[in-house]
């Protein structure tokens, strides 16, 4: 793994905890073939939900921080909806550089809702922040929110990005866990709140009740991050491509490289630093199934 070089060419900086984001790296490639996307993954602290809100703010506009420094994106897409809810208005005070962030998609839900029951699968993190409250009461506030923090879906998300088949078991335990609570038989629509969970969305809709509406918005994300890529002039006049980074080696790099390639990547560098350093490498990945 290559250490990050002091100068490179301008373009997006798209950040995320794992893989996660490359969902939404995936939707701006179709919109962008010519923009430089860099991708930075802070998996050394992997996953952030389990991490306190101001240990998060400072690690996340740590390693952000340096990126803009060694990097020079001309936007960063914080495509992770824990780090967006904590740590976004931080990042927009102390960096001059524009940010596009990621949030749950209560707006689209309400709008789609008939039951006014709506579902939210996201990180425990983001469901028990107020930032989510204030969502539903601004944009969902004749609804029933029914969210549910699903810890072992990241994992098995990171796992499946590297080609292992995800336990169905594992996964209805989780959605167990949201339609069994009080009104989940009513629930009619459920949004994602973690950009992991996109990976696994063929198989949420498989094993969830008939009839439910899932709500992905990284196409959505996309769009946003690609008009102001436009407005900014970031987003045209490259060569496309763009390198992954990783503050600590991601373990099983075989079939975590295959499905870089298959997002336009063609290798895993390291990102060394130095807010990296302050905690000891994580070990490699290993899906825990934390449910």
């Amino acid at each position: 793994m290559t250490q990050v070089p002091s100068e490179a060419p301008s373009g997006l900086l798209a950040f995320d905890s794992g893989i996660g984001g490359l969902s939404i790296v995936r939707e701006l490639r179709r919109l962008l073939p010519d923009a430089r996307i860099d991708y930075l993954a802070d998996n050394a602290v992997f996953p952030y939900g389990e991490l306190p809100d101001d240990v998060l703010v400072e690690r996340v506009c740590g390693v952000i921080g340096t990126a803009i420094e060694r990097l020079r994106p001309g936007l960063v897409l914080v495509a992770c909806n824990t780090a967006s809810t904590i740590a976004l208005a931080a990042l927009r005070e102390r960096f001059a550089v524009p940010f596009v962030g990621c949030v749950p998609p209560i707006k689209w839900a309400a709008e789609t809702s008939r039951t006014r029951h709506i579902g939210l699968l996201a990180t425990a993190a983001t469901v028990r922040r107020p930032y989510l409250r204030m969502l539903q009461e601004q944009y969902a506030p004749d609804c029933r929110l029914i969210a549910y923090g699903a810890r072992g879906l990241a994992d098995l998300a990171e796992a499946a990005f590297r080609g292992h088949a995800p336990d169905p078991d594992a996964i209805r335990r989780e959605l167990d866990r949201m339609f069994g609570q009080l009104g989940g038989d009513r629930i009619d629509v459920v949004g994602l709140g973690c950009t992991h969970y996109g990976v696994l969305l063929p198989m949420l809709r498989d094993l969830s009740p008939a009839g439910i509406a899932w709500l992905d918005p990284a196409a959505a994300v996309a769009r946003r991050a690609a008009a102001m890529a436009e407005e900014t002039g970031t987003g045209s006049g490259g060569s496309g491509g763009g390198r992954t980074w990783f503050t600590a080696p991601p373990g099983d790099e075989a079939g975590l490289h295959d499905g870089l390639v298959a997002v336009g990547y063609d290798g895993i560098h390291r990102f060394d630093a130095a807010v990296a350093r302050d905690r000891s490498p994580a070990p490699p990945y290993r899906p825990r199934l934390t449910v």
